[in-house]
């Protein structure tokens, strides 16, 4: 049986093979080759591009169109035409090629019959229409019921409260009710007249801009040598120094001789140019060159370099020895013309105060504090007492690199008992309103770092010339004294309300006045001028720009003929 299966599954196998090796007779259809048609070339042999045009496109509208445009919307159903249409992209979905009316959408039937299904609701307005008038109908009925309760009698107490809210109402209505729009311009800076007509034969040398300025230093600066000590000083009253805002004293107009000579004036110092010093000022003239980044309002100094010396003066005929209010300020005077708060008159005042100021607060039973020679400028014919109280202390500065600085510098009192000098100056308030509405009435007994913080604001430069002043001098003592008008509108009048007082090094610091900067700017200075030749020039303050430029101006500019008649007596005193 085992052997029968074997045979049958070897026959099946014998089979399957020749079948597999037998070829197959059937013959195979090769596959369909695909057919090529050429497309029509159209050749133009007048020329290049299209020799035609296509007949299938000749009748459809043409517009370019690039990638970068943009599609715009389809339809908008749901708002009003340009309700909510963004002006700003107003543009957005023009073609770059330009605006094209071939595919633009051409209504022609009425639309009036078209309704919308929702009609959305817009909110109304407040305070409009009839609303507005039915506010004030409910208002007057309110106020006439509250009219037509309050007929009973008041009490005492309630009368009393009811004339402090309506004291209170009427205050408020003064501090506010004249209230007027914004001014923008006030705060806008005018353009300021120079200090003097630059003329067009004046030559400009330098433009000293300040940011360059206040990078400069000059650390080496010793100790002054005295070579000079003139004139005599009254000694400082101590009782001053209790005046307050509850007890303060009328300031007083003492009729002195203060004399304001200029550099090449000064007969000392015509004689201390022959013996030593290259360069000659006076501390003011000094004061005003080292704190040049800190002014606003234009000034100008002459120079004459005559050899190797150099003389720093002011004209006769400028206003160099006013003293300036508010130029520092945010809001700085701006009246024109013959008001009271005008910068010139402000200015007048300013020098008014501060030359009496210093004389009031002076001890007359006492004899003056003389120092080794006379006052050089007073004459033979004035009265010693009719002189301001001042001493002259000419002292000798060396900068470096054989700059042997000569300048006059002053005192303005002495302290008793002791050999201390001082120097006294005085800030006046001209009206609160201008000053950041820091009454000195109100808060310089109980805040006065606040008050004096405000004045270091408003007068800076001022301020700073006056310590620099201080510091040249070697006084111990600087005195600020707080004088005020008695009535805003009154510039004839005032009253002292306070004296603080400082040590000139510990002030200076206080408001960040570096003497190392102040050297620098002046050896710049004076370096620019010995490297060019002998002349005259001219440093003027820009007046609205914060620079300082100098001119090589002529010699005869701003001569007159009193000069040249001094000039001619200097040269033949020297002949002699």
């Amino acid at each position: 049986m085992c052997v029968d299966v074997c045979r049958l599954e070897v026959n099946r196998m014998n089979r399957s093979l020749r079948f597999s090796l037998k070829p197959d007779l059937v013959p195979h259809s090769s596959p369909a080759m695909a057919k090529f048609v050429p497309p029509r070339v159209q050749i133009n042999e007048t020329g290049w591009g299209p020799a035609g045009t296509v007949d299938k496109f000749s009748d459809m509208p043409y517009q370019p169109f690039s990638k970068g445009d943009r599609i715009g919307k389809v339809a908008e159903l749901s708002a009003r035409e340009g309700a909510f249409q963004d002006r700003r992209y107003g543009n957005k979905y023009n073609s770059q090629f330009g605006g094209g009316s071939q595919y633009a959408y051409m209504h022609e039937e009425d639309e009036d019959s078209f309704k919308l299904v929702v009609q959305p609701k817009v909110p109304k307005p407040m305070f409009r229409g009839r609303y507005q008038r039915n506010f004030r109908q409910r208002q007057m009925q309110n106020q006439q019921r509250g009219n037509q309760a309050d007929t009973r009698v008041m009490t005492k107490g309630e009368k009393t409260r009811d004339a402090n809210r309506q004291r209170q109402v009427r205050r408020l209505q003064k501090q506010f009710g004249n209230r007027q729009r914004f001014d923008y311009n006030r705060f806008q800076m005018k353009n300021r007249d120079a200090s003097v007509t630059v003329r067009p034969d004046w030559v400009v040398i330098e433009e000293m801009d300040f940011p360059r300025l206040q990078k400069l230093a000059l650390p080496s600066v010793g100790e002054p040598k005295d070579l000079l000590k003139c004139g005599a000083v009254k000694y400082y009253n101590k009782a001053v120094d209790r005046i307050n805002v509850k007890k303060p004293e009328r300031l007083e107009r003492i009729d002195r001789i203060h004399h304001k000579v200029t550099t090449t004036d000064d007969p000392e110092i015509r004689k201390l140019a022959k013996s030593g010093g290259n360069v000659f000022a006076t501390d003011e003239i000094l004061a005003t060159l080292m704190c040049c980044t800190r002014s606003n309002y234009s000034w100008d100094i002459v120079v004459q370099k005559i050899g190797n010396l150099i003389f720093f003066d002011k004209r006769d005929e400028s206003e160099f020895d006013l003293v300036t209010v508010s130029e520092t300020a945010r809001d700085p005077p701006s009246d024109e013309g013959p008001s009271i708060n005008s910068p010139r008159n402000l200015a007048m005042e300013a020098t008014f105060i501060n030359h009496n100021f210093p004389e009031q607060v002076l001890l007359n039973d006492y004899k003056r504090y003389e120092f080794e020679n006379p006052n050089p400028f007073i004459e033979e014919d004035d009265d010693p007492e009719s002189v301001a109280s001042v001493a002259y202390r000419y002292r000798q500065f060396s900068l470096g690199d054989d700059v042997q600085l000569v300048v006059r510098t002053e005192h303005d009192a002495a302290v008793l008992g002791t050999d201390q000098f001082m120097t006294i100056r005085a800030l006046n308030e001209w009206d609160p309103k201008h000053a950041n509405n820091v009454d000195w009435r109100q808060k310089l007994d109980t805040q006065r770092a606040a008050v004096l913080a405000n004045e270091l604001k408003n007068n800076n430069c001022k301020m700073a010339k006056w310590t620099v002043q201080s510091l040249l001098a070697g006084s111990d003592i600087i005195k600020f004294g707080f004088v005020s008008r008695v009535a805003p509108r009154d510039s004839s009048k005032h009253v002292i309300l306070n004296v603080m007082q400082f040590k000139p090094s510990e002030f200076a610091s206080q408001i960040n006045l570096s003497m190392d900067n102040a050297w620098g700017i002046l050896r710049c200075i004076v370096d620019i001028i010995r490297g060019r030749d002998a002349g005259k020039y001219l440093i003027m303050k820009d007046p609205n720009k914060q620079m300082i430029i100098l001119y090589d101006i002529p010699d005869d500019t701003f001569e007159t003929d009193d000069d040249e008649d001094d000039s001619d007596e200097g040269g033949d005193e020297d002949e002699d």
